[in-house]
């Protein structure tokens, strides 16, 4: 389908008038741009710095270390199989409570107000951010431990368990509600 059109000597003086002086380009490409940097895990290494720091601490005692388990609570009457979907996230999360930095007081004010909040929402699923116990130090993590323990006292928890990893591992919580009714 390539046709070529041969100019008669008007139109090229035409076009040469219309256009007017031209120069040549010498190199109209771009070199390839540098390839990105490869990323680097600044956190895992803050993480495994700080682990080399608190085993030689004067603080540190081995029964005290956080060993990074699993939360798992199923209640009577959840299939172990719902529990296997939870735990896959395999259930569409409706909102996060992010608990970073709370003091325990502030934390469990901040979880009744969301639990009250989804429920009133009519979610059935949540993520709760409660962190690794980082910040604690020798400690480990409170607000974990403290979740852990007001979850199963809620009526309207079905179960919870931990996270995957992209979303938050130990570090946080998928929990299924009861249906309001």
């Amino acid at each position: 389908m390539n046709k070529l059109f041969i100019l008669d000597p008007q139109d090229r003086e035409l076009f040469r008038r219309t256009v007017g002086p031209v120069e040549r380009v010498h190199c109209d490409r771009v070199g390839n741009p540098p390839s990105p940097p490869a990323p680097i895990p600044h956190f895992s290494r803050a993480d495994e710095r700080q682990v080399l720091v608190d085993m030689v601490s004067d603080y540190f005692e081995p029964a005290d270390m956080e060993t990074g388990e699993e939360l798992s609570y199923r209640g009577e009457g959840v299939q172990q199989a719902v529990l296997r979907k939870l735990r896959r996230g395999q259930f569409q999360v409706g909102a996060v409570l992010d608990l970073h930095g709370m003091t325990v007081v502030r934390a469990r004010e901040a979880l009744g107000d969301f639990l009250h909040e989804v429920r009133r929402e009519s979610l059935s699923c949540v993520r709760i951010i409660h962190g690794k116990g980082n910040g604690s130090r020798h400690r480990g993590p409170v607000l974990k431990q403290k979740i852990n323990h007001w979850l199963r006292q809620r009526d309207e928890v079905l179960a919870f368990c931990s996270a995957r990893p992209v979303d938050g591992g130990t570090g946080a919580i998928y929990v299924l509600l009861r249906r309001r009714t």
